[in-house]
């Protein structure tokens, strides 16, 4: 199959573009940047900027528009910056195809096709383009997308097969005959549009968290605005306080930087290898605590080698490792004869292709290489031998036929293959099978799958003894012709993430196809496998003693899941196939595989891991973790800063003082102690014992009840300090420079409550948890802007306030220390009731 030359794809591209559907129109930047003023409490803001100017109060009605541009603008940066990390994962998940050029079956992006080209399908494949169908084997096309007919159409030559449509069984080639917004798909483009992305969860918890506050901070501010009006304190000014109070109370902030924090978190996960599909998978990582995983290609390296052949009557080595067709294949020392057959099977029974890698299944390439070896030179016995039917490979009925000019060939699970021969080929020569003979056959098996070998066993019969071209007639009174063993070691790294993954309360599960003996044999190697735990072949419901399930059919991925959910574990699944997933669908987090995974297994899942590996897995619930931690840091943090703000300013009416705090001194805290920390935290390196926890609760709320101790906690000891130090001053100072000392006492003590929230239990100067080199930029970029409003001789009239002098500068920063000190006190408890908590066990 010729296909197109590459550089007519390249013309053809240039003259009709990429094959993707355009998307609706984008908000453009301006658009977005205002619609940072459509929030509740911005809108406040613009309401009290307005009525300062109508009263003449210019000064603040100027800070309020520059304060309220500020936060716009930190908030449009917050949501571009995510929106561009979340477009360039979306690009990194791009489907990929297979199409003919220059003569080679190759693999490209999907938006890459052009008109014309020849693209090869198999089940689990999503139709790239509109295709003519050109050669069908057993074609089934799921026509859903299109249709909205669930039953699944049979496709043969000369018919249409539709973009957006998922090959359910069997194989084909097509010619694409239309691309794009030309495809019956693109026709509809308008109506399949991807909406906004839903909110996670955790966004979701925290929104209606947002309005219970809310609700709470309008009774203290009706209660602070009365109060102060019975004061005689201008109405006006009361009203300009209570408004602060309520834009201080509400944690405006926190949506964007939840969001920044996920999207900054899967971006990195990204890079390691693990892409997130859905957002809510990063807060459903911290509380797994099983992860369902197969064996090849993610435990394994999936690069298969044959290392034993029995046929013959006789056990063959095989030299060589990986895809290097160099070695030989030996039988005591000498070079193999008598193979010709057992080969013939292997290349024409296969999909694979060999060029300067394997392209397709690593199994079927490990079995063109041991050709090689032997001298085959597949592709001439394929142009002599070309196939006219096929029976595709399920993992149901664990075996494949293809039906040839001269023969049909056989290839499968020896136990399956062995109960569909009548004869054995040995020597030549064809005879009847004995019992004696399957059960020398089963032990080959048996003592290959002992030394961690994957086993296929090869039959065939002549063209001439079919009867009818039915599947049954086809697969019935073979001759059987030898086994092959092949290896597929550990990957490196993987003993040390079971590891990790025991360490974290998290137990690892081995589901696989093969052998109970290969599996029990690779599952002891990586460490799955010990005297607590069993391996199992197909499906038991002992859900809690289970580590190994072998020779598992389709459904029993989705008995497995539903089984220890029941339980009330958390479990990741992993798949690759077609029949996977609704076990993808119904695991909490659905891990498809990237290398060999198929179209459908990825539709189906949370998270792609683009490297195939099981240690990926361990490191994205590391990610998954450190991400949820930078969240619930955010959220103390500003919680108790807004909560500290509140309670000053109402005790301070309540005790009849002066107001310790401007509403403009307020406002300009919040955008300089809220947004630069807490974007730090956004980006802050995992704690080095995130995974020697035990998994999060998944009805665990983020607001617990060790938060609300820890923000009633801090917001205590911010009033504290401020207010000592308004009241020690305001005594022999006047009320503008007492003001200046409480605006700068609190600022610090939030700076201090920044670096002290990061960990719960490491104090802040612990030398493997110290600040990063972001968090202490925003430390100091925050303390400085602070400094400027006090120390700018035209800045300090606006915010009312006056340089402070040496002395009081100490004073100010004593206190704050002292409140941080007092702050860190809390990490002492804490230590305390886990110790006393782990001698209680």
């Amino acid at each position: 199959m010729e296909g197109l030359s590459s550089s007519e794809a390249k013309d053809l591209l240039e003259k009709y573009g990429y094959n993707e559907l355009k998307e609706t129109k984008k908000k453009s930047v301006v658009v977005k940047f205002l619609e940072q003023f459509r929030d509740i409490p911005v809108l406040i803001l613009i309401v009290a900027l307005v009525i300062s100017a109508l009263l003449g109060e210019t000064i603040d009605a100027i800070a309020i528009g520059i304060i309220v541009i500020l936060n716009a603008t930190l908030g449009f940066v917050q949501e571009y910056r995510a929106e561009r990390a979340l477009e360039a994962l979306k690009k990194m998940a791009a489907p990929k195809a297979r199409v003919y050029r220059d003569g080679e079956l190759i693999e490209i992006e999907a938006r890459g096709i052009v008109v014309g080209d020849i693209v090869a399908l198999e089940a689990g494949n999503v139709i790239p383009a509109d295709v003519e169908v050109i050669e069908s084997f057993r074609l089934q096309v799921d026509e859903a997308p299109l249709t909205g007919e669930s039953a699944p159409v049979n496709k043969g030559a000369g018919e249409k097969a539709f973009m957006g449509c998922t090959i359910t069984n069997g194989r084909a080639k097509g010619k694409v005959i239309a691309i794009g917004m030309s495809t019956e798909f693109g026709k509809i483009a308008e109506l399949v549009q991807s909406t906004e992305g839903a909110k996670t969860p955790l966004q979701m918890q925290l929104d209606r968290f947002g309005k219970q506050l809310a609700y709470a901070i309008v009774g203290i501010i009706a209660i602070v605005f009365f109060a102060g009006v019975l004061r005689s304190i201008e109405p006006f000014d009361m009203f300009f306080i209570a408004i602060t109070l309520a834009v201080a109370a509400i944690p405006e902030g926190l949506p964007a930087v939840v969001t920044i924090t996920l999207a900054i978190g899967v971006q990195q996960m990204a890079k390691r290898n693990a892409l997130v599909r859905r957002l809510k998978a990063v807060e459903t990582l911290g509380s797994v605590d099983v992860i369902c995983t197969d064996k090849t290609g993610t435990l394994t390296k999936n690069e298969m080698t044959v290392k034993k052949i029995y046929a013959n009557s006789s056990v063959f080595e095989v030299e060589g490792t990986g895809y290097s067709t160099e070695g030989m294949i030996l039988k005591d020392g000498e070079e193999a004869e008598g193979l010709e057959k057992l080969f013939e099977i292997a290349v024409l029974c296969n999909d694979a292709n060999l060029n300067d890698k394997v392209i397709g299944d690593p199994t079927e390439g490990a079995l063109l290489v041991a050709a090689a070896k032997y001298g085959v030179d597949f592709k001439s016995l394929r142009e002599k031998s070309p196939r006219d039917y096929e029976i595709s490979f399920d993992s149901l009925r664990k075996r494949m036929s293809t039906v040839h000019r001269d023969m049909v060939c056989v290839k499968g699970a020896p136990e399956i293959i062995l109960s569909l021969c009548n004869r054995l080929l040995e020597d030549g020569e064809v005879r009847e099978i004995n019992e004696d003979d399957r059960k020398r056959i089963l032990e080959i098996n048996e003592s290959f799958a002992k030394n961690a070998l994957r086993v296929l066993a090869f039959a065939y019969k002549p063209r001439d003894e079919l009867k009818s071209m039915n599947d049954e007639e086809i697969e019935r009174d073979l001759i059987f012709t030898g086994l092959m063993g092949m290896i597929d070691p550990p990957r490196e790294g993987v003993k040390d993430a079971v590891e990790r993954c025991k360490n974290a309360g998290i137990r690892p599960i081995m589901i696989t196809g093969d052998h109970l003996l290969t599996a029990s044999a690779i599952a002891k190697e990586v460490g799955i496998l010990g005297k607590d735990n069993t391996a199992v072949e197909g499906f038991a419901n002992d859900a809690e003693r289970v580590s190994v399930y072998a020779r598992v059919k389709p459904e029993h991925k989705l008995n497995i899941v539903d089984a220890l959910r029941k339980k009330g574990h958390v479990v990741a699944m992993t798949g690759d196939g077609v029949n996977d997933a609704p076990a993808l669908k119904n695991a909490d987090i659905g891990i498809a595989m990237g290398i060999t995974g198929t179209d459908v297994a990825k539709e189906a899942s949370d998270m792609i891991l683009q490297d195939d590996n099981f240690a990926t897995i361990v490191n994205a619930v590391e990610h998954g973790r450190g991400i949820y931690d930078n969240i619930k840091k955010a959220v103390r943090y500003l919680l108790s800063c807004n909560v500290g703000e509140v309670l000053i300013i109402f005790l301070a009416i309540i005790a009849g003082l002066e107001l310790p705090l401007l509403a403009i001194q307020i406002l300009w805290m919040n955008l300089v102690t809220d947004g630069l920390p807490a974007i730090a935290m956004s980006m802050d390196g995992i704690a080095k014992d995130v995974m020697n926890r035990e998994p999060r609760k998944q009805k665990e709320g983020i607001i617990t009840r060790a938060m609300i101790f820890d923000i009633g906690w801090i917001s205590v000891l911010e009033t504290i300090a401020t207010l000592s130090v308004f009241l020690i001053v305001n005594g022999s100072e006047g009320i503008v420079y007492a003001r200046t000392c409480a605006f700068l006492t609190l600022i610090l003590v939030q700076l201090c409550v920044a670096l002290s929230v990061r960990y719960d239990e490491h104090y802040a100067f612990e030398r493997e948890y110290i600040p990063t080199r972001i968090m202490a930029l925003a430390f100091f970029s925050s303390l400085l802007l602070a400094l400027m409003v006090i120390y700018v001789p035209f800045l300090s009239p606006i915010f009312g306030t006056e340089p402070l002098g040496i002395n009081d500068m100490a004073i100010v920063f004593l206190t704050a220390l002292l409140a941080f000190g007092a702050i860190e006190l809390r990490k002492v408890i804490f230590r305390k009731r886990k110790k006393g908590s782990q001698k209680g066990c």
